[in-house]
């Protein structure tokens, strides 16, 4: 399948618009026309319904969008990693969330530099739930996340979990109160917890800001227990949160790299996890890897 006529595709099913979907690609909408219909006739489907007024995707463009933008995001990576692979000095680049190291990051890089297949690493900075793309569009070759994230094209090992605690302004009558916190006072239920800390911590927002945002009482977010111990802060005060489901920590990376130095970067995330004691779930990692 030509990846030029799914790109094309690609950019009609997001704008469901042929002048638009045209402009965006520096093209006009007649040739643009034609390929999705070369496209419609090789596959031989119907992937978009066309009136004079409107463009709407059919279950089979629907399919199609899905998988080509997963295609294309693949192509994509391909290019960037063989280029990084070309670099006079490859280096590993580690994808982590600003103060979202769940407290591993210096102990798995101690580790991985005692591996016979390290390489130099470079630690990216990204936003909150940035990981996944980064790895699938090949920008990164290993990731530090917190779960739940998106596992498409993606393999996983968990690290770790932790307890959440409630992060409340000094003045907040939970902050003083004797008995334990439940997600009821917060009036959540167990269902709402990730929602409510995708809302909360919010795409590139970082944990000072964050704590600024607790300390005004414009926020009571749940997080990881590590942060209360890591970060206290003047005007904040930190409760465990009884019913909350834990923090889950992990490390992913592409489901199709073979590289051995991200093996070996996984076997020291693990053994940085357990304390250095080395698990069943390294070589099974080793396993997947070889195959």
């Amino acid at each position: 399948m030509d990846s030029r006529l799914l790109r094309y595709f690609v950019a009609v099913a997001e704008e469901l618009n042929f002048a638009r979907a045209a402009e965006r690609l520096g093209m006009s909408p007649p040739p643009l026309s034609r390929a999705i219909r070369q496209l419609e006739t090789e596959l031989g489907v119907t992937l978009l319904e066309r009136t004079t007024h409107s463009v709407s995707l059919t279950a089979a463009g629907t399919v199609l969008l899905r998988e080509a933008r997963i295609a294309l995001d693949a192509l994509e990576a391909a290019g960037r990693r063989a280029r990084r692979a070309a670099a006079p000095e490859p280096k590993l680049v580690l994808a982590v969330k600003a103060d979202g190291d769940g407290g591993l990051l210096e102990p798995i890089l101690a580790r991985f530099a005692a591996e016979p297949a390290a390489v130099p690493v470079a630690v990216r900075l990204c936003g909150w739930q940035e990981q996944p793309q980064l790895l699938r569009r090949g920008e990164a070759d290993a990731a530090l996340v917190f779960e739940p994230f998106d596992r498409t094209g993606l393999d996983a090992e968990t690290l770790a979990d932790e307890p959440r605690v409630v992060a409340l302004a000094a003045g907040h009558p939970l902050a003083a109160r004797d008995r334990p916190v439940v997600l009821a006072d917060l009036g959540l239920r167990p269902g709402d917890v990730h929602r409510f800390i995708d809302e909360t911590r919010g795409v590139g927002r970082d944990l000072a800001q964050l704590l600024t945002l607790v300390g005004l009482g414009d926020l009571t977010p749940l997080l990881p227990a590590s942060v209360a111990a890591r970060y206290p802060r003047p005007g904040v005060v930190y409760r465990p949160v009884q019913d909350a489901p834990p923090v889950v920590f992990a490390i992913a990376w592409p489901q199709q790299s073979r590289s051995t130095a991200v093996a070996a970067l996984v076997r020291a995330a693990l053994s940085a996890a357990e304390g250095g004691t080395g698990t069943a779930r390294e070589a099974s990692y080793s396993a997947a890897h070889r195959g």
